[in-house]
């Protein structure tokens, strides 16, 4: 297990996989997701053979892609990820979610002097980066930490480093906390009620669905995933308790629905899944926190990338963007701000979805949604 202490790879390397399904399928983690091979498949897409790092069968082509015989990991929008840092200075590159590594690695391979900060809360997250970062000769340059990513200011501050060469969040959910049952984040699978990414906290969402009352649930039902039928899944759930597993809660989700509803937009049970999983790891509530403090420690000319995957991911980042490029100025827009307001980021253009042939070979990245800004040199902020 990767300690809450830092971990330099050019010390500590070892193999070690985050998780398998119960036919021994096994999984990388990465928030950039990944994807079991379909059967009969002959598209190329889902490898059949490879080597995972460290794990007999496996392996990382190189390109974004971990692979084993089972799967094919793909990151998000990894050329335009690349194509955003192509520019990058030479220093210390922060990935906040680090996951399976499958941006960093690549982001290495393109700046042969950078050095990685990675940081993730989820130890099975940074056993599987490690292998990764490991196996592509990466390892001596990989410094790896375990926390929660609105704790980038203290790790930065005590890995001694003065200000960063660029920033990356990728927001989305890691695969195998989805497909892995016993993480119990999935409606697919019977699981007991957990859904925590840091699985040393005590807090889980045994505690929200038994806890909460009515209006608690509504409101975060409401908050988190836009929940249009929150009061009626909210008295559902008092009424129904306790609930103990994931299948418990599906089926009561369900019921609570009105059943033209339930014939469309995926499964009925989805958004109260995501809206409980964002209340158990506080991922709304940490994000402002957390890219105020990496915008912060961006050296003059370095970029901030946020993939998000939700539409309250997507609000929240670029809430806090239009924040730091504006400086909150309260003028009038075509007179000069005599508001005091200082201006910290420029907006940077980019192409803010994934390609469609990246959708049709990776339909997880669909929902993703790419925002991203420069740091402004001092004699620009006004």
């Amino acid at each position: 297990m990767i300690a809450d202490a830092s971990t330099d790879l050019s010390t500590r390397l070892g193999p070690a996989v985050s998780g398998s399904f119960p036919d021994g399928t096994v999984v990388c983690i990465n928030s950039a997701r990944c994807h079991r091979a379909r059967p009969r498949d002959k598209s190329g897409l889902h490898s059949l053979s490879g080597k995972l790092p460290g794990t007999a069968g496996h392996h990382s082509n190189g390109t974004g892609v971990v692979m084993n015989a089972a799967f094919v990991h793909e990151s998000v929008m990894l050329a335009e990820i690349v194509d955003v840092f192509a520019e990058m200075n030479n220093g210390v590159f922060l990935d906040a979610t680090l996951g399976g590594a499958g941006h960093s690695v690549a982001l290495l391979r393109a700046h042969s002097a950078l050095r990685l900060l990675g940081i993730d809360q989820d130890d099975v997250a940074l056993a599987a980066a490690a292998a990764v970062l490991s196996q592509a000769d990466c390892g001596g340059r990989a410094t790896l930490r375990r926390a929660r990513f609105d704790s980038l200011a203290t790790v930065v501050a005590e890995e001694g480093i003065g200000s960063l060469a660029g920033a990356l969040f990728d927001l989305g959910v890691s695969s195998p906390q989805f497909d892995v049952a016993e993480r119990g984040f999935s409606y697919r699978f019977d699981a007991p009620l957990d859904m925590r990414m840091d699985r040393s906290q005590s807090f889980s969402a045994d505690d929200v669905v038994n806890g909460y009352d009515a209006d608690a649930l509504a409101r975060m039902l409401r908050l988190n995933a836009d929940e249009r039928f929150a009061d009626r899944i909210a008295k559902a759930i008092v009424a129904s308790r306790p609930i103990r597993s994931t299948s418990h809660l599906s089926d009561v989700v369900s019921s609570a629905i009105p059943a033209p509803a339930r014939r469309r937009g995926g499964h009925p049970a989805k958004r109260t899944f995501q809206a409980v999983r964002i209340e158990v790891n506080s991922e709304l509530s940490i994000l402002p926190i957390a890219l105020r403090d990496a915008i912060a420690a961006l050296t003059p000319g370095a970029r901030l990338a946020v993939l998000s995957y939700h539409s309250g991911e997507d609000r929240i980042v670029k809430s806090v963007m239009r924040t730091a490029e504006t400086g909150d100025c309260t003028c009038p827009p075509n007179l000069p701000c005599g508001c005091s307001a200082v201006r910290t980021v420029k907006r940077v253009r980019v192409s803010r979805e994934a390609s469609k042939s990246e959708q049709l070979t990776n339909p997880r990245s669909t929902s993703a949604r790419l925002r991203v800004v420069e740091k402004l040199p001092q004699e620009e902020m006004n």
